[in-house]
């Protein structure tokens, strides 16, 4: 049985693990050139019940312990005028429940735990097509192409492979605009200060000025607005970013103006809740390929539980495996989706400080 996996992100990356140890090949299908090519975002909080049980399935769970940043928990609200309306501190030495891990650590934990012809880079899948004697046919952007048994997109929002599965449109629920600041410590000591260890939330009326620390001693900065009909590129210059911050406290639009190159800006985007599909023999979806949903914490994590629960079917028993984890993943995602929703609708609504003190607990 020939598998192949679209998309070598965090879940498709913990899908080929799980079926390593289980004596399973797969070979993951990547578009990037290498694993160093970009950066892959900032901090993640991996949930006992989800992203450590499929690191736990992987049999990483000591390496994971031993890359988790503890000091991230910190984190802190603040006030348009910079007063701080929630600061919460870890314990010195606690190990939370949800840890916090550099999505880019991770990441290469997962490709260190791999054979090293298992990932083939510069591999964007741009068609597949299913085969008269069974299988598929893979297209790649180069002009590549290679055949399957099973094919498992795990190729992210844009997947190339849903669309052999349903036609679920996509929709922007917000804009996302990211800026990075390097080394902040010894160039930036004010915001890195400001920061703190964990991450920052600057809340206002419908927008969110948002910081993390990353163990590099980079900070990356994330801006969340209301989706916008007109184009993205009205957010590619720090002016213009400036502007939507305007009687914001200058100590917190330091971060924009400190940006080391010009703000990146993308829609925040969803699948429709509830997106399902009729089974098809050889083929199916994880991650954001199968639940797109808003950036609120869940997405890393159910993409790598999608993983460990495919992993194990497949290595129980091939022929229902497929259709098993579907029947799973639906009913596990519906509720969590609706949450997921909910949560990005709050963030950008008139009262969204107000629901976030509660949300954590008021106190400096």
């Amino acid at each position: 049985m020939r598998i192949a996996i679209a998309g070598g992100g965090l879940g498709g990356l913990t899908l080929a693990r799980i079926l390593h140890r289980h004596g399973i090949e797969a070979v993951v299908y990547e578009r990037e050139p290498s694993r160093a090519a970009r950066g892959q975002g900032g901090l993640l909080d991996l949930h006992p019940e989800s992203g450590q049980r499929a690191l736990a399935e992987a049999g990483l769970t000591e390496r994971f312990r031993s890359a988790v940043r503890p000091e991230g928990e910190e984190h802190r609200i603040l006030a348009p005028d910079g007063r701080v309306l929630v600061h919460h501190r870890p314990p010195p030495g606690s190990f939370d429940g949800r840890p916090e891990i550099d999505r880019g650590v991770l990441r290469d934990l997962l490709l260190d735990a791999l054979p090293e012809d298992a990932v083939r880079w510069r591999h964007r899948l741009v068609g597949a097509a299913p085969r008269p004697a069974g299988g598929f046919a893979l297209s790649f952007a180069d002009g590549r192409d290679a055949g399957c048994d099973v094919l498992i997109g795990a190729d992210g929002a844009r997947s190339a492979v849903r669309s052999l599965l349903t036609d679920a449109p996509v929709s922007a629920v917000g804009t996302l605009v990211e800026l990075t600041i390097a080394d902040a410590d010894r160039r930036h000591p004010d915001l890195a200060d400001l920061v703190g260890p964990g991450s920052l939330w600057c809340v206002g009326e419908c927008r969110i000025l948002a910081a993390q620390r990353q163990g590099d001693d980079t900070i990356r900065v994330g801006i969340t607005l209301p989706a916008v009909e007109h184009d993205l590129d009205t957010y590619r210059s720090k002016d213009a970013v400036l502007k939507v911050f305007d009687g914001w406290s200058p100590r917190l639009t330091a971060l924009i103006e400190a940006g080391d190159r010009p703000p990146i800006p993308r829609r925040i985007e969803q699948l429709p809740i509830g997106t399902r599909w009729a089974h098809h023999p050889g083929l199916t979806l994880i991650g954001d390929a199968a639940h797109l949903m808003p950036p609120v914490g869940e997405g890393a994590n159910q993409a790598m539980l999608d993983a460990a629960v495919l992993g194990a079917a497949l290595a129980a028993d091939p022929g229902s495996a497929l259709q098993a984890y579907e029947k799973e993943m639906f009913a596990r995602i519906h509720p969590i989706a609706e949450m997921s929703a909910r949560v990005q609708a709050m963030m950008l609504a008139p009262t969204a400080a107000d629901d976030l003190v509660r949300f954590f607990g008021g106190g400096a």
